[in-house]
């Protein structure tokens, strides 16, 4: 047999490595004729390897016997079948489960259909598919193909389900097979449609056609901005395990089905099983999203209405229609709410402030708070004062309140012409408020929520009163940048915390902010050696470079040959550029002026007129550019800038999101931002984890790595690239960085002396600084030793502390059940309190924190009690409970205490690992449980009182970041839906298997644990995310069982995206 490795091509490759390949590999290695790159196979990816691996090589086996023309048809088939027996008498040998019967037999061994006997008539053969059931095929359109129309046709035919995707249905589309699916239908075939409004193409006669036929639900996404299904597919399920997919162009039109040149791939579940379950996995989450709504014929007007709108716009649709359709939060929206929920109850910080770009959403989530707030004090009333500083502003609001809340009477303005009759929901112009000297006469406790929009603008004397006088329960601000029009924080208005932050990419990929197309440009000057004091750069250093040095006239030059190599045609352009001063901003107007591109300069001096007249003339092209300094209010925005220059170095990441987001708004023909970031060689203090884990919206990532790959996670629709010698500063920005021991110590000192020479504490450094407390403590430090090393304290650290410190730190980020840490913190700041009697409760914590510590005697074995880990670890104390404040003010979501027939102090939503959930159920020994299934027997443990199945399941169970093959075995098709795998031997007839599926009959209890892998950037193993009891639903298939389970409690907003692998969120 001839080998495929006698030639070594240039390229690469994903090949399994044969005895004879490694020996080509070595001798041309040795001959330093080539460079290899070689990996390890991960275990869960093996499989899938060594599978094709040997299937290819059977095929050439069997190829070569047919080749051999010595023998009959039948000698030559009963070879080959010979050939495969003996392979599977050895996988028989190996593998004694496997049973006997494996064996092909020689005569007729392809079976094509099986129908049971109803009655002595013979019944018609299944019409079965032109084109293969094993193998994928490309239908394009081409005169010499199968025909599309009569090929879906045959697939209707000897379907047992139907899931059909498509962004519209034409009635001239449906004809051609309406027939055929009436009939599937009536034979009490399932049929399943999902389709949307987008851009009014659908027919609505076609989809009440289709509402009306037998056993078929019609789902309808009139969302359509935010949804953009554009995705074709026409799903045929089989029960005998031979499904397929068309997944390609054709939507339910005529012309598509039939002689379009349209090209459409049809997967099948034999020959790609993996793509299938994909296929099947993300239709039935975009069939349980709420932004897919049920269609019945009740709904016709509704459908035809919003058709109207996306063909001829609102205007032709009456105001009442608008109330047709009910608002619910995005999820980021909502992870929002479950932010602001566990700041007040978790933490009872009951100001809050929301700090995003404009048009993300910001009045919309406070309308949903109300809500909730408003449903949680029933049957009292919640009155509301809802304060901004334009009618414009405030009409827009009290719209969107009455949206969400369904109410459309709700609220009356007072502003301009408007006159109140009533107080109880009020929204009012901060200048009103302050003409009528609003407060007198009113009680201070009178409102029960205020909500400031625009909240920047509390340092004028207007709002002195309303932030002083009245009493709410709530006070809600709402603004695009933390810093007040006078530069000064407003944080301090909320007790220094910000409670969220809207990050762009969710909004972008909701559509309510555009794409983003960002070039990080390498910048000519190089700003290494510039003076940094304070967390930032001299801006009178900065400015001198940029306006007074021989390189000025230079980067001005490359700013202008950048917009032409990245940007838009110059006619289009309108762009806004972002300087570091005055100067700076007016010598690159004066710039541009003098090479012919029309540009202005604005900044906190510029009038109001000249602000408004600079944003004009940019709307209308008459200004290409307008360079801003350190502006971010109203004046520049601007929803039409196409374009965003990062003309200065930014450290602030919260100002350069706010920079960035002035672009951002959408806009008529507006498709996407450009954005042309200047990246020079920095200082080894400059910030750019921050950046682009803000670009990608994941601040998880490693943004190395993302760098190396071309930013694989840039949001829906955006695109980062970065120039060769931009890449390369950064990386070595990032390497001066990362786990550098000394760069933490000046850092540390920095802030120690900002301070007034005060020690901080370990919260305080890591929220000063942004540094990642996970990254710190990878490297096996501790913050008292950074501490007694920057010479700013001197205390002992024993090394049995300090080692046993290394080990905890970075558990404690993982635990985020208020009542734990309540608890955790006040033993280590009393510890006598382990003298009194605990409760079975705080018992139960107390082992916990033993398997949190893994803290051992080394002669026995036993892990050491709280007490003796207080011992242990005395000499980082004030350390660990400042880690622990930090972590209780830094969640984001509340637990839940949950009720199940036996005592149990884990809590829903919060995290833990294996031996703390084992610990937590009784076993006194929980490292002893590998498994990632476990039945709990009555016998097994000392606290549970009633058998229960406990799954530990770990999403992507390949150690790479994306595994094509593991995917979608485990996720969440909904909040309440949850599609679980079992064990691949388990059948559905085994005792276990039976266990499944009487769960409901003999009231079995599962509780579901979730993680999305086995470890986090730095190798740490991940804990398990307590989703709480689910209960049976459905299951089919057997070794391994599919079973869905509904949860008891719903999967929250900030785990649902990692749950949800279809990524329809």
């Amino acid at each position: 047999m001839n080998h495929e490795e006698d030639v070594l091509k240039d390229g690469i490759y994903e090949k399994v490595i044969s005895t004879h390949l490694a020996e080509k590999l070595l001798e041309a290695l040795k001959n330093d004729e080539i460079w290899v790159a070689r990996e390890d196979v991960d275990p869960q990816e093996a499989s899938s390897y060594l599978s094709r691996y040997l299937a290819r090589l059977i095929k050439l086996c069997l190829c070569d016997i047919a080749d051999k023309n010595e023998t009959t048809v039948e000698e030559l088939l009963s070879n080959e079948v010979g050939l495969v027996n003996e392979i599977v008498a050895l996988l028989r040998h190996r593998l004694p489960y496997m049973g006997d019967g494996q064996e092909v037999v020689t005569d007729k061994f392809l079976l094509r259909s099986v129908q049971h006997k109803i009655n002595s008539i013979k019944p018609t053969l299944y019409v079965a598919p032109e084109t293969s059931l094993t193998k994928s095929f490309l239908f394009t359109g081409g005169m010499h193909d199968i025909s599309l129309v009569s090929e879906l046709i045959r697939e209707i035919k000897s379907a047992d389900r139907i899931d059909l995707l498509v962004s519209f249905i034409k009635r001239s589309g449906l004809l051609s097979i309406l027939p055929y699916l009436r009939e599937f239908t009536n034979k009490g075939g399932k049929l399943r449609v999902l389709t949307t409004t987008y851009m009014g193409a659908t027919d609505p006669v076609a989809v009440t056609t289709l509402a009306e036929l037998p056993h078929t639900e019609v789902r309808i996404s009139y969302q359509v901005k935010s949804t953009r299904l554009h995705a074709k597919s026409y799903i045929f399920h089989r029960d005998t395990g031979y499904s397929t997919a068309y997944i390609g162009s054709s939507n339910l039109s005529h012309a598509a089905i039939t002689d379009g040149l349209e090209w459409n791939m049809k997967m099948t579940e034999s020959d790609t099983p993996s793509v299938m379950e994909k296929v099947k996995a993300t239709f039935e989450t975009y069939w349980h999203s709420e932004e897919f709504q049920p269609f019945t014929m009740a709904d016709e007007e509704k459908l035809k209405q919003a058709i109207h709108y996306e063909k001829y716009g609102k205007n032709d649709l009456t105001a009442s229609s608008v109330y047709t359709f009910a608002v619910k939060p995005y999820y980021y929206q909502e992870a929002i709410l479950d932010h602001l929920e566990v700041e007040r109850k978790g933490n009872n910080r009951w100001k809050n402030l929301i700090v995003a770009a404009t048009g993300t959403g910001k009045t919309a989530i406070s309308a949903f708070d109300y809500a909730r707030f408003a449903k949680s004090r029933l049957p009292e009333p919640t009155r509301l004062l809802f304060i901004a500083h334009r009618k414009e502003i405030l009409e827009q609001s009290r719209s969107c309140f009455r949206q969400v809340l369904q109410e459309p009477n709700f609220g009356e303005l007072c502003v301009g012409e408007y006159k109140p009759s009533s107080t109880e929901h009020l929204f009012m112009s901060i200048q009103s408020f302050h003409s009528q000297a609003y407060w007198k006469n009113m009680n201070p406790s009178f409102y029960d929520m205020i909500i400031v929009d625009e909240f920047h603008h509390a340092a004028a004397r207007s709002y002195q009163k309303l932030l002083t006088y009245f009493r709410p329960k709530i006070l809600l601000g709402l603004t695009a940048t933390p810093e007040r029009m006078d530069n000064q924080s407003i944080l301090t208005y909320f007790d220094g915390y910000m409670s969220a932050e809207i990050r762009l990419s969710d909004a972008i990929e909701k559509r309510l902010l555009c794409p983003f197309h960002y070039f990080g440009v390498t910048d000519a000057v190089d700003l290494s050696q510039v003076h940094w004091r304070g967390g930032d750069y001299v801006t009178a250093d900065l400015e001198k470079l940029y306006v007074f040095s021989d390189t000025a006239k230079q980067r001005a030059r490359q700013v202008i040959d950048a917009l032409q190599h990245y940007g838009l045609d110059f006619q289009e352009i309108k762009a806004l550029g972002f300087c570091v001063s005055q100067k700076h901003a007016a010598y690159m107007a004066e710039y541009m002026n003098s090479q012919g591109i029309s540009s202005v300069a604005i900044d906190a001096h510029s009038t109001p007129d000249e602000r408004r007249k600079a944003k004009q003339n940019l709307e209308t092209g008459k200004v290409k550019i307008i360079f801003a300094v350190d502006i971010f209010n109203e004046g520049v925005d601007i929803p039409a800038v196409n374009t965003v220059l990062f003309l200065r170095p930014t450290n602030s990441i919260t100002v350069f999101i706010q920079q960035l987001g002035r672009g951002l708004r959408l806009a008529e023909g507006k498709d996407f931002l450009t954005v042309l970031d200047f990246v020079a060689q920095s200082n080894k203090k400059y910030n750019f984890f921050d950046r682009y884990r803000a670009l990608t919206g994941k601040p998880d990532i490693s943004v190395k790595n993302e760098i190396e790959n071309y930013f694989p996670h840039a949001p829906k629709g955006c695109f980062i690239q970065l120039e060769k010698m931009a890449a390369s500063y950064i990386l070595e920005n990032i390497r001066k960085q990362v786990g550098k021991y000394k760069y933490y110590i000046e850092r540390l000192y920095e802030l120690y002396e900002t301070m007034g020479k005060v020690v901080p504490t370990a919260e305080e450094f890591f929220q000063a600084t942004g540094i990642d407390p996970l990254e710190f403590y990878n490297g096996k430090r501790t913050y008292t030793r950074l501490c007694i090393d920057a010479k700013i304290v001197d205390q002992p650290l024993s090394d049995e502390s300090e080692k046993l410190m290394q080990k905890l730190a970075y558990r404690l980020f993982y635990i985020d059940s208020i009542p734990w840490l309540n608890y955790i913190i006040k033993l280590w700041e009393n510890p006598k309190l382990l003298d009194k009697e605990g409760t079975i409760e705080e018992i139960k914590y107390q082992d916990m924190w033993k398997w949190t510590l893994h803290d051992k005697n080394e002669e026995t074995g036993e892990m050491y009690s709280f007490r003796k880990s207080i011992q242990h670890l005395k000499d980082v104390k004030g350390e660990i409970c400042s880690l622990l404040y930090y972590q209780m003010n830094h969640l984001d979501l509340q637990t839940k205490k949950i009720e199940l027939p036996y005592p149990s102090v884990m809590e829903v939503y919060g995290r833990y690992t294996r031996d703390q959930i084992f610990s937590a159920l009784g076993f006194s020994k929980p490292e002893s449980i590998k498994e990632g299934v476990k039945y709990l027997h009555t016998k097994n443990s000392d606290i549970v009182t009633k058998d229960t199945d406990v799954f530990l399941v770990t999403l992507n169970k390949s150690e790479k970041e994306f595994s094509n093959t593991t995917l979608y075995q485990d996720y969440s098709i909904n909040k309440y839906l949850f599609h679980w795998q079992s064990q691949r031997l388990t059948s559905d007839t085994s005792p276990t298997g039976m266990r499944y599926r009487e769960q409901n009959k003999k009231g079995n209890i599962v509780l579901l644990f979730v993680r999305q892998s086995k470890k986090d950037n730095y190798g740490h193993s991940l804990p398990y995310t307590f989703l709480g009891p689910v209960h049976f639903v459905k299951y089919e298939g057997s070794q391994p069982m599919t079973i869905i389970y509904r949860l008891e409690n719903p999967i929250p907003a900030k785990y649902i995206s990692m749950t949800d692998t279809a990524g329809m969120i």
